[in-house]
């Protein structure tokens, strides 16, 4: 396995990942596909999961609001799911933040929408 090492346990003991593993195991076993989980297996997921997140945190940062503030925030993780190619398969767990009295408007007016095509359609079916 590879000689990098990076965190420490609390006993003091160096790690090869940060995740804990425990976690990323139960995640794992909650698909039914998966029946058994190799030691190996678990560590290259743990490890790969926070080289993805690292990714995206440090692509965020770079193309976000971040560099001006000094800081990441979830605007700019959003951003980039929706502007990015690479994550826009992010784009529905990290969505725009918007007010709640927008979004009650946007589902006032959707409502109307589905009323009016509903309305059209009986009309439609009348006249046939």
């Amino acid at each position: 396995m590879a000689d990098v090492v990076v965190g420490k346990d609390k006993c003091g003991e160096q790690r090869l990942v940060s995740l804990p593993l425990s976690r990323i195991r139960v995640i794992m076993k909650s698909s039914p596909e998966v029946s058994s989980i190799n030691q190996e297996a678990l560590v290259l997921t743990a490890k790969a999961t926070e080289l993805f997140v690292q990714y995206l945190a440090t692509y965020s940062y770079r193309h976000g609001s971040g560099k001006e503030k000094k800081a990441l925030t979830y605007s700019d993780l959003s951003n980039t799911a929706e502007e990015s190619e690479t994550f826009q398969f992010l784009a529905d767990i990290l969505p725009k933040k918007i007010l709640a009295s927008k979004y009650l408007k946007m589902l006032k007016e959707k409502r109307g929408e589905e009323e009016n095509n509903k309305d059209e359609s009986e009309d439609d079916e009348a006249e046939s």
